[in-house]
């Protein structure tokens, strides 16, 4: 599969042994700027520990990881203008859902922080919430605050490990819709991890599929759906079946 050799993002045979076990076997990854890459992957197959080696919270034992030409070997996670999202929203307990959105705004001297949280927050509909404390929201809506901060914060990288993991099927599908406008709209560069076909294709521009701490990426949406090992195909498949039957249901009666 034929993907760019000179993108925003570039990994280049990242591996990661823990123990006896090789986690990442030589993964490459590549990443277009303003681009979201949906990897789709099982439990076990390393998409999170290589968000981790991404974002400096894992070092690899070999590979290069180069983020806007800029190369992030030794780099500590502070300084790699990364951010990692994962289910667990993690927001300052003693600061408004306003206040967590606007943080790393005012910590560059934003003057107009607080203003642009508060459009951010409206556009992820919980502008009425923006006085609360973390405590205060429910999951679905502390989800939202999470991810409006890690927006905020403008990073050369946003990381997404199963962000909506937690949240009800509903709630899901609604924040990987509004994920899906608000990073067209700010131009985010992200690399988003999930176990859901359906979520993987709500949310990517590009497409990978994880296997065994390798990643395999795709040229297309169209060559990712026709991919056997993807499961679309059988998705697909499962779905018609199900109509056939209702149709034949209703013409028996």
């Amino acid at each position: 599969m034929s993907i760019s050799t000179r993108s925003f993002v570039s990994v280049d045979g990242i591996s990661k042994r823990y123990a006896s076990e090789d986690v990442l076997r030589g993964c490459d990854v590549r990443v277009e700027q303003h681009e979201t890459l949906a990897v789709l992957g099982r439990s076990g197959s390393g998409k999170t520990t290589l968000l981790k080696v991404l974002a400096g919270l894992e070092s690899a034992d070999a590979g290069r990881v180069v983020v806007g030409r800029r190369p992030l070997d030794g780099v500590p996670p502070h300084k790699r203008g990364v951010v990692y999202l994962s289910q667990e929203p993690l927001l300052f307990p003693h600061l408004s859902a306003c206040e967590n959105v606007a943080f790393a705004a005012r910590l560059r001297g934003d003057k107009d922080a607080e203003e642009r949280a508060h459009a951010l927050l409206s556009d992820l509909e919980v502008a009425e919430h923006a006085h609360k404390k973390p405590e205060q929201l429910s999951g679905g809506q502390q989800q939202r605050v999470a991810f409006g901060r890690a927006a905020m914060a403008h990073p050369d990288l946003l990381l997404l490990d199963e962000p909506f993991g937690k949240l009800d099927v509903e709630t899901r599908a609604t924040m990987q819709d509004l994920y899906a406008r608000i990073a067209h709209e700010q131009g985010l560069t992200a690399l988003f991890v999930t176990h859901d076909l359906k979520e993987a294709l709500r949310v990517g521009d590009a497409f990978g599929l994880m296997v065994a701490g390798k990643l395999a990426q795709y040229p297309s949406r169209e060559a990712f759906v026709a991919d056997p090992a993807t499961g679309v195909r059988d998705e697909l498949r499962f779905w018609e079946n199900v109509a056939e039957r209702s149709a034949a249901t209703l013409n028996l009666s």
